[in-house]
């Protein structure tokens, strides 16, 4: 077995967790999962199957994701979320793994799935991420949302074969709430970083990301849940320069939106997902 540690941050994801689980344990003897208040079955599912379960307070995505690196048993760690699950391939390649260069990390390819349709082409259909790493060198940045990795300046990007396939929102209505979310919490993200909401990432950005997502991708051929995407990707970059310009112009300080983290992060998960 790999020396790898699986980290999981969860808010009620009973269902797909119990499937995630059942794979992740062929792979590692430690799974940490830091949990957000579930009120699911999310809990019972992860102590059945062994994990060393740590409720948190919610700090943010990628400040969470820290949490869970910090306590864990190996250095590298396998950073997932509650709604991706590993396929047999690329369990295969990362228990064949030497993990000698502590400054090499991988880069699995991911699959989507809008409800139960694998989406084959936008940016969806070319999705991969680090996930596999070593915390000697690596942690997540802690934005609002869309966190990152810090990397080693002469770090090495590995590429491995298999996939997490990435259930990403069961319907529509989970869609709009997700994006909604999203658009907020960057909204946050660009105040405190001192961006400015001018014409073109209002009114050009977001037709820029519809067109790049539905006809030079070609959404379009994934029917309409790739219009959904596109649309949902326009509607996501017009909500977030929005909300930064009307900050900016009613001169709300950074605390207004600051206290509302803890509110509205993974809000939607327990008030949107219908399965």
């Amino acid at each position: 077995m790999a020396t790898v540690s699986v980290v999981i941050i969860t808010k009620n994801e009973a269902e797909m967790l119990n499937r995630s689980l059942a794979m992740l344990r062929q792979i590692s003897d430690d799974i940490i999962v830091i949990d957000n208040d579930s009120t699911d079955d999310t809990l019972t599912v992860a102590a059945s199957n062994g994990c060393r379960i740590y409720p948190k307070n919610w700090d943010g995505y990628g400040a969470n994701k820290n949490k869970g690196i910090q306590l864990a048993k190996h250095d590298w760690i396998l950073s997932i979320d509650a709604d991706e699950i590993p396929d047999a391939e690329l369990l295969n390649t990362i228990a064949l793994l030497q993990l000698d260069d502590n400054k090499t990390v991988y880069d699995i390819p991911f699959r989507s799935y809008y409800g139960s349709k694998l989406i084959r082409f936008g940016t969806w259909g070319r999705d991969h991420h680090i996930r596999l790493f070593n915390r000697i060198h690596v942690k997540w940045t802690e934005p609002p949302v869309h966190e990152t990795l810090l990397l080693p300046k002469k770090s090495t990007v590995k590429k491995l074969t298999g996939h997490l396939h990435h259930y990403s929102v069961s319907n529509a209505k989970e869609h709009e709430a997700k994006t909604l979310l999203y658009s907020r919490l960057s909204a946050i993200k660009y105040l405190q970083s001192g961006k400015k909401a001018g014409v073109v990432k209002l009114y050009i950005a977001p037709l820029f990301h519809f067109v790049k997502i539905y006809v030079i991708l070609l959404g379009f051929l994934d029917g309409k849940e790739g219009w959904n995407i596109a649309k949902m990707a326009f509607k996501n970059t017009w909500l977030k320069y929005h909300y930064l310009n009307k900050a900016l112009h009613q001169h709300h300080p950074q605390s207004t939106y600051q206290h509302e983290l803890p509110v509205m992060a993974y809000k939607f998960n327990a008030d949107a997902r219908v399965e």
